[in-house]
């Protein structure tokens, strides 16, 4: 026969409700968890505003705010300090609407938000016939950029956004720009400020627009 254990009998420990700010990654407590195409990532909600015509950037910035419904107040007035005015027109995907970010509109700046991430919603806007007449008086904002975007006008200009800044993210994943190797906010801010400026300079060489390659040899050896 064996000896008859002694002390208390074990219990399991309590579980432990933890906060919904708490950090995956604690090798750089300032990045967040990030909902992707791909599941959720640790890293930096990277955000870019480019001309549909030429694919430049003409700002950018960082941010933790793991949503972009915030971001579209800072990014206009980014481009203005760096550009020195605002866009005539803005593209923004439903990310970024809201009825305050709709308001956002004005004289200088015409806004086209989609307003819902639901693919039915979407398909149905997509299908149904150009508006026609008044816009009625009932409508809200929300109903009035729908319908704004069901015009073959709006149609015509949201378009443009697929061909622009989606295909921006698209040459940063190709050139291995979709991921920081350096900690903290302020070396993701500047890795997103190296690959927009790097962008750019492509974009201008290949225009023909920019220094040739000889120009371009000598003033980095310089």
């Amino acid at each position: 026969m064996g000896r008859k254990k002694r002390g208390r009998k074990p219990t399991p420990p309590e579980e432990v409700e933890l906060p919904e700010d708490t950090k995956a990654n604690t090798t750089d407590p300032a990045s967040q968890t990030l909902k992707t195409s791909n599941g959720w990532k640790q890293g930096y909600n990277g955000q870019t505003m480019v001309d549909c015509d030429t694919q430049v950037i003409v700002a950018q910035d960082i941010t933790t705010d793991a949503n972009d419904v915030q971001q579209l107040k800072p990014m206009l007035e980014n481009c203005e300090g760096v550009n020195g005015k605002r866009p005539e027109k803005a593209l923004a995907d439903a990310g970024y609407w809201s009825k305050a970010n709709a308001q956002l509109a004005d004289e200088q700046t015409e806004l086209f938000i989609a307003t819902t991430k639901d693919w039915k919603r979407r398909k149905e806007l997509r299908e149904a016939d150009p508006p026609r007449g008044r816009i009625p008086k009932w409508y809200g904002l929300k109903e009035r950029m729908e319908r704004k975007l069901r015009t073959k006008r709006g149609r015509g200009i949201y378009r443009k956004r697929s061909q622009s800044v989606e295909a921006v993210f698209g040459q940063h994943v190709t050139r291995g720009c979709d991921r920081f190797l350096l900690r903290g906010e302020t070396g993701a801010q500047a890795e997103w400020s190296l690959f927009s400026a790097t962008h750019n300079l492509l974009k201008l060489w290949r225009s023909g627009r920019g220094p040739d390659s000889h120009e371009v040899a000598n003033a980095i050896a310089g």
